[in-house]
């Protein structure tokens, strides 16, 4: 074989230049011939390089492959006869690239390498392509990993950065942005649980002062906005309308939505004060006259809200003041035992009637609310205690359990005093 020959144009497959065959052995073991040429393979490929350059080479070169290979070896093998420059142009799909790619590594055809990382780096991936693409770096190394560029793992600040941005979206700080801008909210909202959710950076990102400042001004944001919003019903001529309270309950959603991903930035203190400080006003709206056969989706929603923060209270989570505490409950407690009863006489009678209170809700709050009367000072207990059993509504919540506990603690008590008094009586007569 004559590599001192000059080259000259030429085609794979022109068996009238060809001055070396490359045998492919696909699955069944029957073999195709491709009649190529030295000068191009020289050129191209480090691999057919070597073959060709070995003083006992033959005209003929056998690699085997298999029938899932089989077509990327004729691509690439076509691709070795293009201009460099034409060579981005002629890859088609995701995994064609991949599977040109680790030949052409193998083959050490590093145009064609190059050429196939530059597309695979920057055409758009389904979800089984990016883990074929995964799979295949991780296999190829350190030459195919700026194809993984896109799914590397940022910087805390970078994170932080988009976290941030998130929240502001997520809370319209500074505004919604029409013409979709609940939609663009509500992805906003996803994307921060689906941080605080699956991402390790999470703890070191909601620790950082600005994440918190912002989280606080967003908390403030979309309370706000649903107290203008609440309290607009009262000066509106028509609050029956569907538009109304769908309006009401988007807000009140966004409420929600901070009172479900502030316990995962350890902030649920923060959601409890704000609560806690607009509940007088959310409750003059929502008991007005104006809105007593209306509404009831909003006055259950309110509930389950008030639910999250009688638990988080309750148990433990959030560490309050006793005074805090006995207003909370002044607070709310009345509104649940008035509501309950109501929606349960609405669904009595209106076997389609959406709004309810179901079990699991209703005992999440009476097993809070019990707790959270037990961890008052007795005479607090004593109050809320005596207030219950003066109202009509005794069944829910049903406070029997801390009635119980209350009676035993105040015996237990009072025993204790005696014998403390006569100890003290005893001590007096021996001196």
């Amino acid at each position: 074989m004559d590599l001192t020959a000059v080259a000259k144009p030429c085609d794979l497959g022109d068996k009238s230049t060809s001055d070396v065959i490359i045998r492919l052995r696909n699955g069944e073991g029957r073999p195709e011939l491709f009649y190529s040429h030295s000068s191009i393979l020289l050129s191209k490929s480090r691999f057919f390089a070597d073959r060709i350059s070995n003083p006992g080479s033959v005209p003929c070169i056998e690699i085997q492959c298999s029938d899932y290979t089989y077509d990327h070896h004729v691509n690439l093998l076509r691709l070795l006869y293009l201009p460099t420059d034409s060579l981005l142009d002629s890859l088609d799909s995701v995994k064609s690239a991949i599977g040109i790619l680790q030949l052409a590594v193998a083959f050490h055809c590093e145009d064609i390498t190059n050429c196939c990382i530059q597309y695979l780096e920057a055409i758009p991936w389904e979800d089984k392509e990016e883990e074929l693409i995964v799979k295949a770096v991780s296999e190829l190394g350190p030459i195919a990993m700026p194809i993984l560029a896109r799914i590397q793992p940022v910087d805390v600040s970078a994170t932080k950065d988009v976290f941030v941005s998130a929240v502001r979206f997520a809370t319209s700080i500074g505004g919604s942005c029409p013409p979709f801008g609940d939609e663009l909210k509500t992805s906003a909202q996803e994307q921060v649980e689906f941080m605080l959710g699956g991402d390790e950076d999470a703890p070191l990102v909601t620790a950082d002062d600005e994440v918190k400042s912002v989280v606080k001004m967003g908390l403030s944001q979309v309370c706000s906005s649903f107290e203008k919003e609440l309290s607009s019903l009262l000066v509106v001529s028509d609050i029956t309308t569907e538009t109304a309270e769908n309006r009401i309950l988007q807000s009140l959603s966004d409420v929600e939505w901070m009172c479900n991903i502030l316990p995962k930035m350890d902030s649920m203190k923060d959601f409890v004060s704000s609560w806690t400080e607009i509940s007088g006003k959310v409750l003059g709206v929502v008991e007005d006259k104006k809105l007593d056969n209306i509404m009831w989706g909003l006055k259950v929603k309110l509930i389950e809200v008030t639910g999250k923060v009688l638990e988080a209270v309750g148990y433990g989570n959030v560490i309050l003041p006793a005074p805090c505490r006995v207003q909370l409950l002044k607070t709310w407690l009345p509104y649940i035992r008035k509501i309950k009863p109501l929606l349960d006489a609405k669904s009595n009678k209106e076997t389609d009637f959406p709004h309810k209170m179901d079990e699991d809700l209703c005992q999440s709050i009476e097993g809070a609310i019990v707790s959270l009367v037990l961890a008052l000072p007795s005479n607090d207990q004593a109050d809320i205690l005596s207030d219950w059993m003066k109202t009509e509504q005794v069944k829910y919540p049903d406070l029997s359990e801390a009635f119980e506990v209350w009676c035993y603690r105040t015996k237990s008590a009072k025993r204790r005093l005696m014998e403390g008094l006569n100890r003290v009586g005893n001590t007096t007569i021996s001196l």
